[in-house]
């Protein structure tokens, strides 16, 4: 299993940043991996609404169907998309603290067997695209990375 996890501070209030996150349309604003996202269920974010996030593998796109399982505005969601390869969970968290808003992207990727022999080459792959997205995340929270 690979996991990548980025903490981002903002000014932003946490209503508007978890607004902005709950809208898994606004991953292609932020994660240069990610080439467009359509959602297909649902009428905005809320618990069981389904986005097609289409995501570039290198040479190849892919297409996950994500589907919102838990969703606790302005705190929390969790969507998860299951394929017969992988099953990839993200988590985000928001929270207000003393200096702005915290908001969290727990990102985790796991192999389905046998591919799981593969996951410590996994990790290094996904860090390097955590990085980046984190990066992008960081740009559009207009926030900076905190550990």
């Amino acid at each position: 299993m690979a996991r990548y996890v980025a903490r981002v501070r903002t000014a932003t209030s946490p209503t508007d940043a978890f607004a902005y996150m709950a809208d898994l349309r606004n991953f292609a604003d932020w994660d240069p991996g990610v080439v467009g996202v359509a959602q297909v269920s649902g009428d905005g974010p809320g618990a069981g609404s389904e986005y097609d996030v289409t995501v570039s593998t290198g040479r190849r796109e892919m297409t996950l169907r994500y589907r919102v399982n838990e969703f606790d505005p302005p705190h929390s969601l969790t969507a998860v998309a299951r394929t017969g390869l992988l099953t990839s969970t993200d988590v985000v968290s928001v929270t207000q603290s003393a200096d702005g808003t915290d908001v969290v992207y727990d990102a985790t990727l796991a192999l389905r067997f046998p591919l799981s022999l593969g996951d410590p080459l996994l990790s290094r792959v996904f860090d390097r695209i955590g990085d980046k997205a984190a990066a992008g995340l960081e740009r559009a929270l207009d926030g900076r990375l905190f550990s």
